[in-house]
């Protein structure tokens, strides 16, 4: 049978984009079907609040893992900024309102707010060792993520950090945190890592996976904004993809996909009826399996709700720091270790939080130019919120009204710490339940992450792959449902188009 193309890749989010680029600047034929009528998937920047010119990015948010050697090697015209301000995490102590300020590199006013929260100077110690061995630790890592996938033990020789290794891969990063970290809020500063996206106690090895996936991007770690919103990284692989001759097709669902010796057909919703060598998907694996008539992956819930919103003007804070401080980094509010853990607890037995574990963030502060010039003049600012351990079961009786309780529950543990109500100053707020976002942007039971995360090598005695191979040798993996997917990466976009490479 003949060949349509060489490669249909599935879903023009931001993975499918850069496995499109490198496939088709190889000389193969390519074909990619998005659902919508536009690409990006969770990569997308919107107009969110139509009255108010603020393209905000709705769902992905921000950058850490995508390699700068893909921005090299696809040329792409983006730019990711990088924050001054880490996180800011109000606290309460004795009647008074106090936070705790990292500044990304560490300097005086850290060690302040570090001395003022812990006279002994144990937290501070502590903090600048254990960050000091996770630096080295993904700078031996990153490297690897390009290429197929280690074993086990031959990642653990190569990383060759035995302490490291054993509390970020062996033991529940739980035990570390409290074994080094003294102080609750602390404890919960560090965690948080582990828990975006993961629905898990600090006690379970999946909270290991996401803790170091959020801290090993590009060797640094560093979440940085992606200047001109999420959006700009779509324009650009677009474009990179179209001058590449890349077949676009949008508003292109794809209803079946099956296989046979020499090639994968594809069949859409309006009856097209494509073939192809080989076929990528950065759908998730639980709808891939849907389009084979294949057993779906059995994976968590998503637990995490986002809230954009736009402001007149940030908030103003009990603690007095200035809110181009405290906003700038992540601001954490409510997300000690042990309110972290109690808070998994009631999810798990379906009780809503009254007070929601939160972290946001404001990318105006950094990147001004997602607004016009005559909203930035006036002093609007976007804020970007998660909501954790919000799992979609939570969910599943009543969205609508779940949803309405949640965002009470978040705006109340936000307003716990601000001068003023927060609601003062909203002049636009969209919710986004794990339901909403199923429904939005296909992704299972709202995960952003697709499925469960892995651990980015393989076993012993396993088959060597990259990572994106499923138990059909023409059919990938090109999005976060891959091993060493999630985030905003292109890690698995590339890895799926190596290993298509690699056959011929």
């Amino acid at each position: 049978m003949s060949h349509d193309y060489d490669v249909i890749i599935i879903g023009g989010g931001h993975n499918g984009l850069v496995a499109a680029a490198y496939l088709a600047r190889s000389g193969k034929s390519v074909c990619l079907l998005e659902a919508k009528s536009e690409l990006g998937g969770a990569t997308t920047s919107v107009r969110a609040f139509p009255e108010y010119d603020a393209r905000v990015s709705r769902y992905s948010y921000l950058v850490s893992l995508l390699p700068d050697s893909i921005i090299a090697d696809l040329g792409l015209n983006f730019e990711c900024i990088s924050r001054t301000v880490s996180s800011y995490t109000p606290y309460q102590r004795d009647g008074k309102d106090l936070g705790l300020y990292v500044s990304r590199q560490w300097d005086a006013m850290t060690e302040t707010s570090f001395d003022i929260l812990d006279s002994s100077g144990h937290e501070s110690a502590a903090w600048q060792e254990f960050y000091a061995e996770i630096a080295e630790f993904a700078k031996r890592i990153a490297p690897t993520l390009l290429k197929p996938l280690m074993t086990r033990n031959d990642l653990r020789e190569l990383i060759d950090l035995p302490k490291v290794w054993e509390y970020m891969i062996e033991k529940p990063i739980g035990q570390v945190i409290t074994t080094r970290f003294k102080n609750d809020v602390v404890r919960g500063v560090v965690l948080t890592d582990a828990l975006i996206g993961t629905f898990a106690s600090a006690y379970e090895i999946q909270a290991n996976i996401c803790f170091l996936y959020h801290l090993m991007g590009n060797g640094t770690g560093e979440w940085k904004v992606p200047k001109g919103g999420m959006g700009a990284l779509v324009a650009e692989l677009e474009r990179v993809v179209v001058a590449a001759g890349v077949d676009i097709n949008l508003n292109q669902e794809v209803t079946t996909v099956q296989s046979d010796a020499d090639g994968v057909n594809v069949v859409t919703a309006d009856g097209q009826k494509l073939r192809a060598r080989y076929v990528l998907s950065n759908a998730a694996p639980q709808t891939l399996a849907k389009l084979r008539g294949t057993i779906k992956p059995e994976s968590l819930d998503g637990s995490q709700m986002k809230i954009n919103i736009l402001l007149k003007r940030l908030p103003r804070l009990k603690s007095g720091v200035d809110p181009a401080l405290a906003f700038a980094g992540t601001f954490h509010a409510n997300e000690s270790f042990s309110q972290f853990e109690q808070v998994f607890i009631d999810a798990k037995a379906g009780i809503m939080p009254e007070v929601m574990p939160i972290e946001m963030y404001c990318h105006t502060l950094t990147d001004p130019s997602i607004l016009s010039s005559e909203l930035a003049d006036l002093g609007y600012h976007t804020l970007t919120l998660f909501g954790l351990h919000t799992p979609a079961a939570l969910f599943d009786g009543d969205n609508e009204a779940m949803r309405a309780r949640a965002l009470e529950a978040a705006l109340s543990s936000l307003n716990q710490y601000l001068a003023e109500p927060v609601e003062d100053l909203i002049v636009g707020i969209e919710v986004k339940s794990p339901l909403d976002i199923e429904k939005d942007i296909g992704l299972p039971r709202g995960n952003i992450f697709h499925r469960d995360l892995h651990f980015p090598f393989h076993e012993e005695g396993s088959t060597p792959s990259w990572g994106v191979e499923t138990d059909d040798p023409r059919i990938f993996i090109c999005g976060a449902g891959a091993i060493r997917g999630g985030g905003v990466s292109g890690v698995p976009g590339h890895n799926a188009a190596m290993a298509v490479l690699a056959k011929d």
